[in-house]
C-alpha cells in the first residue's frame, strides 16, 4: 500500500515540476501521478523518488529526473499504434509508463541486475539483455525509438532499426550540457534536432570516438 506521504510527494512533483514546465499531455500527467516512482529505486533511496534530480540505480546508472521523463514522452508523440524500442530500461520506470499504451514495446538493458528489476517491476515486459548501442532487431523496424538517457552519437545500428518516417527521441551530450533531441527518419537517415536543455544522465556505450591531433 502506498503511504500518504508518497502520494503527497507525487502530487507535488506533478504540480511543481511537470505542470510548471509545459507538460500538457493529459495521459503523461495522469500516468506519472499514479505510478509510484519509489518502487523503481534501490532500497534506501525511496526518499529521493520525487526530487527534481537523477537518482543512482547502481552500476553507474541513474533514474532520470521526473521532468526529463515527461519531456521525452511528450516529445515522442506516443500513439496506440506505435511499435516502440526503449533503450536503457533501467529498473523499468519508463517502460511501466508506456506499458499498455503502445501496440508493442521492446526494452533493452545491458545490466543484468537492472534487467531483473525491470522484469519484476513491469510484469510481461519484453526485455532484451544486450549492449544498449546494439538495439534489438527482433521486432524492428520500430516506429519510435526512445533512448532513456543522453548519448554522444547515434549509432548507425540504431538508425537502421527505425522505420522510414519513424521517430527517435533521446538526450544528446553537447559539450558540457545535455539536450533533449528528436528526429524523424527520411531517406534512411535521422537528423537530430535539439529541443531544450535537460538534466539527463549519459548512457554508456554511445561515446564518440576520440579524435587524435598530430
Amino acid at each position: 500500500m502506498q503511504s500518504a506521504q508518497s502520494e503527497t510527494n507525487r502530487r507535488h512533483m506533478i504540480d511543481s515540476q511537470l505542470r510548471t514546465n509545459g507538460i500538457t499531455e493529459a495521459w503523461i500527467v495522469k500516468a506519472m501521478g499514479e505510478l509510484p516512482r519509489e518502487k523503481f529505486l534501490p532500497a534506501g533511496k525511496e526518499a529521493f523518488a520525487y526530487l527534481d534530480r537523477s537518482v543512482p540505480l547502481g552500476n553507474g546508472r541513474m533514474l532520470n529526473p521526473p521532468l526529463a521523463t515527461a519531456e521525452m514522452l511528450q516529445a515522442a508523440g506516443i500513439t496506440g499504434k506505435d511499435n516502440v524500442l526503449l533503450i536503457g530500461a533501467g529498473t523499468g520506470y519508463m517502460a511501466a509508463l508506456l506499458a499498455g499504451r503502445v501496440a508493442k514495446l521492446v526494452a533493452i538493458e545491458a545490466e543484468a541486475e537492472l534487467a531483473s528489476a525491470a522484469r519484476a517491476n513491469v510484469p510481461g515486459l519484453d526485455i532484451v539483455e544486450a549492449a544498449l548501442s546494439e538495439g534489438s532487431k527482433k521486432s524492428a523496424p520500430y516506429s519510435l525509438i526512445l533512448i532513456d538517457g543522453a548519448v554522444e552519437q547515434l549509432p548507425e545500428t540504431i538508425e537502421g532499426q527505425l522505420s522510414e518516417g519513424g521517430r527517435i527521441v533521446t538526450g544528446i551530450v553537447e559539450g558540457p550540457v545535455c539536450r533533449l533531441a528528436s528526429g524523424t527518419k527520411y531517406g534512411g537517415h535521422v537528423a537530430l534536432r535539439p529541443l531544450a536543455d535537460i538534466e539527463i544522465a549519459p548512457l554508456p556505450g554511445f561515446e564518440r570516438a576520440k579524435e587524435f591531433v598530430f
